[in-house]
């Protein structure tokens, strides 16, 4: 039984260089990467958040996965559609002429159905010829229509309908409930009114992006940027692509985080106290308030010491979130795509791990002394 009293103050003697210096633990304390950054080979820069520091690190070159897409301003168009290649033309033709050239004494009308729109624009009349009808609206076709034949068929009256071909009609790709190629009612046709007709945008989708491919261009924003400012609703153009799409922007969670993970943006712009509460927050009883630390590399472009540019490519953010100025500064300071987001580790977390040791072992030897 004397050994056991030996054996316990061997044992305290042993973990007290450990209380001294910090025992492993899920992640990283401030103060070793604080320490480390004062180190004259440190391959990286380490800046405070303030509210000094918000305007110039917001004039620094952008980093990670930007969004570096254009977007068309809306522009009021006309309720009336156009006639453009590929479209579909029905006539009707009325003649009560009795010695008629296109109706009989029984049927005084002829119908020449589903006449398709030439690449050049024209669609063949009998008795007529081409007729260039590309780039009308369906009235002032008609009224073409029935010029160009009144010298053959003076009394006839022309009436036309029409179907959108490929050259009026958009298509719907991807991220709504019902994908497909839609017909342009008319010029005054929206992005949001062909998302509308597409059955709304799929649930579950993280801050969902609009891509309009129009030619050899791809232009793009979000769909809350297009819904908070209906001036972007921009008019569609035949042929053109509209795909809806999740933000594919990311930022990265790691240590005493409620969460480790990969988190998708849930909005355009994301704050350090955002990315927090995606997160899953701080670990109760582990994590320090006061070293929350955004890692994030810059280009090598983008090194110049001062206002223009970081001091290092390799850059910590460091914040207080104990502070007046810390809390707002956080809320303040733009997360960019790809940075790591890290929780560390309280201080006293060493002196409580130290102490459920010792707990642990008195525990183990009092039952092993009840046990002899």
């Amino acid at each position: 039984m004397r050994k056991i009293p030996l054996l316990i103050a061997a044992l305290g003697i042993a973990l007290l260089p450990a209380a001294c210096s910090r025992l492993p633990g899920g992640a990283p304390a401030s103060e070793e990467i604080l320490k480390e950054s004062g180190e004259a080979d440190a391959n990286f820069a380490l800046y405070k958040v303030n509210r000094a520091l918000l305007p110039t690190v917001a004039a620094w070159p952008p980093t990670g996965k930007q969004e570096h897409l254009s977007w068309l301003h809306a522009h009021q168009g006309a309720r009336t559609q156009i006639i453009q290649p590929g479209d579909l033309l029905s006539l009707s033709i009325w003649d009560s002429n009795d010695n008629s050239l296109l109706t009989s004494l029984d049927q005084k009308m002829v119908q020449l159905q589903d006449m398709k729109v030439a690449a050049n624009g024209s669609i063949f009349m009998p008795y007529v010829g081409d007729v260039n009808v590309n780039g009308l609206t369906p009235d002032l076709a008609r009224r073409k229509l029935q010029e160009a034949l009144e010298p053959v068929v003076p009394s006839a009256q022309v009436q036309l309908a029409m179907a959108e071909g490929r050259g009026n009609s958009v298509d719907l790709v991807s991220g709504v409930a019902q994908p497909g190629t839609y017909p342009m009612p008319d010029r005054n046709y929206t992005v949001m009114g062909l998302i509308s007709a597409g059955g709304g945008i799929s649930a579950g989708l993280n801050n969902p992006q609009i891509r309009l491919v129009r030619g050899q261009r791809i232009y793009g924003t979000s769909v809350d940027n297009l819904l908070n400012n209906p001036r972007l609703d921009t008019l569609l153009r035949g042929g053109d692509r509209v795909f809806v799409e999740e933000d594919e922007r990311y930022f990265l969670s790691f240590g005493a985080t409620g969460e480790e993970d990969l988190h998708i943006f849930s909005k355009d712009e994301m704050s350090a106290m955002d990315a927090m509460s995606v997160a899953g927050g701080f670990q109760d009883g582990k994590a320090d308030p006061k070293g929350l630390l955004v890692l994030r590399e810059y280009p090598a472009s983008a090194i110049a010491p001062g206002v223009r540019g970081p001091r290092q490519q390799r850059v910590v953010f460091s914040l207080d979130l104990t502070s007046a100025d810390g809390l707002f500064s956080a809320r303040q300071f733009q997360i960019n795509p790809g940075d790591l987001v890290m929780a560390t580790e309280s201080p006293v977390n060493d002196v409580l791990t130290i102490s459920n040791i010792f707990g642990n072992f008195f525990g183990v030897f009092s039952r092993a002394g009840v046990i002899e």
